[in-house]
């Protein structure tokens, strides 16, 4: 496989592939999702449910969110569950629900993907696809979503290396898609008071190895409600591009990762400290 050596400017000891290279786009790559721009100045925020319960439970935090100030919506209608028996999500009605919140408030929409078979249908309903953590290193996924010409969010392997991460990133750009957003959210070490260790020296690697944006998810990077609005204040401050998190209303409620969302009052609050520190260092959040 071609690489480029990229004079080891952070001697990693590996070489970065070349389309992802900070080498091959100095001035750095501007993801574009229905309009919202990921990689400028403005530190975006993406933010909803975990999962898609209801069209009650999507449009209350949906309408909250963007009051908050987040410029794209998450929401999970495929949900990969470590255990068989817990919520799958709603699958394609999800996915419609998703899209009718989302041209009711202007919202783009990014959701995950889980299969090859699944990308056709879930572009005709999603602004951008998210490649989640356990499907890092699902090849013949990151090569469809590459021919799928939609942006894609590329969450990193729970246990991958900042190399094998740029590698999954460079088969979706090998593929001729360079609308790609990459995602620290956590990896798995020996240390087990959190859900996930989130490695935030990942921030800075990468934005020196790559053109690509990044962006942070201290929601399951914590698994811990109280310090998501920490970690979020840490990422801006190390040059993150963007953030993911997840939102509920009720969390003690929700049917997936209820420990780990915020409830709205706290997602405000958080919103404003935020803006203050992304001015710091001179970057901006748009608020309402």
């Amino acid at each position: 496989m071609e690489t480029n050596p990229c004079n080891n400017p952070t001697n990693t000891g590996f070489t970065v592939p070349v389309r992802v290279s900070r080498e091959s786009r100095p001035d750095g790559t501007i993801v574009s999702i229905n309009g919202v721009e990921v990689g400028g100045k403005e530190v975006v925020v993406i933010s909803g449910p975990c999962a898609v319960e209801s069209s009650e439970q999507l449009f209350e935090i949906a309408r909250t969110v963007k009051k908050g100030g987040a410029r794209i919506l998450r929401g999970g209608a495929f949900k990969p569950r470590s255990s068989p028996y817990s919520f799958q999500g709603l699958g394609e009605e999800g996915l419609k629900m998703l899209r009718e919140i989302s041209r009711e408030t202007g919202l783009p929409v990014v959701t995950e993907v889980m299969d090859t078979r699944q990308i056709e249908m879930v572009s005709e309903y999603a602004d951008m696809l998210q490649i989640g953590s356990r499907n890092m290193h699902n090849y013949p996924l990151l090569k469809e979503a590459g021919m799928s010409r939609k942006p894609v969010l590329l969450k990193r392997g729970m246990m991958a290396t900042i190399e094998e991460f740029l590698l999954a990133a460079e088969y979706i750009l090998n593929q001729g898609n360079t609308q790609v957003i990459l995602c620290e959210r956590g990896i798995r070490t020996f240390e087990t008071s959190t859900r996930n260790t989130l490695d935030l020296g990942a921030v800075p690697m990468l934005k020196r190895l790559t053109h690509l944006p990044v962006i942070v998810d201290p929601s399951h990077g914590t698994g811990l409600r109280y310090m998501v609005p920490p970690m979020a204040k840490a990422a801006i401050a190390a040059g993150a591009d963007g953030l993911i998190m997840e939102v509920h209303p009720r969390p003690e409620e929700a049917l997936c990762d209820g420990q780990q969302s915020l409830y709205p009052e706290e997602f405000m609050q958080m919103m404003a400290d935020l803006k203050k520190i992304a001015i710091a260092v001179g970057r901006d959040i748009s608020l309402p």
